[in-house]
């Protein structure tokens, strides 16, 4: 009982230094009216004493006047001084993670600058990535080991920022990082430059490009940098980054050929790796991974799988497919998540496709089938905070219902819009997106509306229910029950295999044997037998 007491109150513990935060839901009235530009985080990292010391500057267009502005911070880390537009402004900051600054005189809409220095002892990551915060770890040889992920809780856990997936920054972030002198920092966008004096190194990494909250963070570690120049499918030269720990330089190689590998599928698919005036990159981390735009996480340890003969990485691939989806598409409230995790993983999905081909593609989705929970609807409503919308399912139901699409449309159809999705300004970078614009996008390219498919498949837990009854030795009479619309479905006859157009008010097929429907799995489906 003593070890259960003891196990029990580092858990608590370790729960309460992470405080479990969640990012987004309902936008806050005083957050509503400030759209964010840029921002600057200046901080210097001590690994000894596990802290954080520095400032954050937001660049935001207020586009009311107002009295108050109000961004979120993580209470466990302390504020020193607040300034707005170069003057010193009282602030309150509530252990519900808020940052309230009242103004005496209010603010005329136009561009402001907030600065907020602050620091302490950030957050710990209890499971990371999935519970985030900063992972202190080392290297087998005993070097500083720094991670930090934070999609779920947001980048508040370490930065004041406007905690909320609809509004990323569009002028993007600079990141100016501090450590002990022989350790390395890698962050977003491109390295401008590194100094060093009195045994400490300062990177300085730019984005110009929009980037979600949550991939504005950094790593840190005894690094070597291997590069190569990757050519696009546009034909841009691209330089392609791997910051590995001295001790795999040996292994960087190899994973550099599997990341030209994977990029070559996505860019077939999703159009042009979306960050071209950067560069592609990875960072290995003490972690399994994450999305990071410019610098994905990578923590699968080089355990490579097979793939019609290839070497292949999922892990890899999967990070690397979210710089379109989750980067470059990205859901502008939390209860949209699928949009990002199950048409990334529809992207996995399509790479056992090229290497393996279309047997092996078709066996992959059966297997996610199989593998869904469906406890919960893939969209759980509007103005959802990332703890609810986070499930299983957005990544495979999301991607079988990728699959599903790609059947009713047919590759003609299907693969030029998904790439239109992934293309076309109105759905990228500085424009966010929803369920409904992906269901538009998608109805326009078919000539009908698809809302009863996206209504079934994505707002409820319900199957497909399709009745087949047998009317005569050779005839079955087939329906569909719970859809009100036209849907090819694929039956096998004694004929071989057929596409039909079913509805509710059904057809009758004849055929001499037993009629298997939908036998290659193109739907989530319950088979009613009359």
């Amino acid at each position: 009982m003593r070890h259960l007491i003891a196990l029990l109150a580092v858990f608590i513990s370790c729960t309460l230094t992470a405080q479990n935060l969640k990012s987004g839901g309902r936008l806050k009235p005083e957050q509503a009216i400030m759209d964010i530009r840029h921002y600057t985080v200046v901080l210097t990292v001590d690994p000894s004493a596990k802290t954080i010391e520095g400032y954050t500057e937001i660049e935001l267009q207020l586009l009311e006047p107002s009295h108050t502005l109000l961004f979120d911070l993580w209470h466990g880390l302390t504020i020193s001084k607040v300034w707005v537009n170069g003057k010193n402004q009282a602030f309150v900051h509530t252990t519900d993670d808020l940052v309230r600054i009242s103004l005496v005189s209010q603010l005329a809409a136009g561009r402001i600058k907030v600065k907020i220095a602050y620091g302490g002892t950030p957050a710990v990551a209890v499971r990371p990535p999935w519970t985030g915060g900063f992972q202190w770890d080392k290297d087998s040889r005993g070097n500083p080991w720094i991670s930090i992920t934070c999609q779920g809780e947001g980048a508040k856990i370490f930065f004041p920022c406007k905690d909320h997936p609809s509004d990323e920054p569009n002028e993007g972030a600079d990141m100016i990082i501090t450590v002990p002198q022989g350790l390395v920092v890698t962050a977003p966008g491109l390295l401008q430059k590194v100094t060093t004096k009195w045994n400490q190194s300062t990177y300085y990494w730019k984005t110009r490009y929009t980037i979600s909250n949550y991939c504005i963070l950094f790593n840190i570690g005894k690094y070597k940098l291997v590069s190569r120049t990757y050519t696009s499918i546009a034909g841009n030269k691209v330089p392609m980054e791997y910051y590995v720990l001295e001790e795999n330089e040996s292994k960087a190689g190899k994973l550099l050929d599997l990341f030209e590998q994977s990029c070559h599928i996505l860019e077939k698919y999703f159009g042009e790796y979306p960050w071209v005036k950067e560069r592609i990159a990875a960072c290995e981390t003490p972690h399994l991974g994450m999305e990071h735009q410019t610098n994905i996480a990578y923590g699968n340890k080089y355990r490579y799988e097979k793939l019609g003969g290839h070497d292949f990485d999922w892990l890899l691939h999967h990070e690397f497919g979210h710089e379109w989806w989750a980067n470059k598409v990205t859901n502008r409230d939390w209860g949209h998540m699928w949009i990002q995790e199950g048409i990334c993983s529809f992207g996995d999905a399509l790479a056992t496709r090229e290497l393996a081909g279309e047997e092996a593609y078709l066996n992959r989705m059966q297997q996610t089938a199989l593998s869904l929970q469906n406890k919960y609807p893939v969209v759980r409503g509007n103005e959802v905070d990332s703890d609810s919308a986070y499930q299983g399912d957005i990544y495979g139901k999301g991607a079988f219902f990728m699959h599903s699409l790609r059947y009713v449309l047919g590759d003609s159809l299907f693969f030029p819009t998904l790439m239109k999705l992934a293309t076309d300004p109105k759905y990228t970078y500085d424009n966010t997106v929803v369920t409904e614009d992906v269901e538009a996008l998608f109805s326009q390219a078919y000539g009908q509306s698809l809302q009863p498919l996206f209504r079934l498949f994505l707002y409820t837990t319900d199957k497909l229910e399709i009745s087949i009854k047998q009317t005569a030795p050779e005839n079955y009479y087939i329906r569909l029950v719970n859809l009100d619309m036209k849907l090819p479905v694929e039956l096998q006859t004694d004929e071989g295999t057929v596409r039909k157009i079913i509805d509710k008010k059904g057809i009758v097929v004849s055929s001499k044997t037993f009629i298997r429907v939908d036998p290659r799995v193109f739907y989530l489906k319950k088979l009613i037998y009359e």
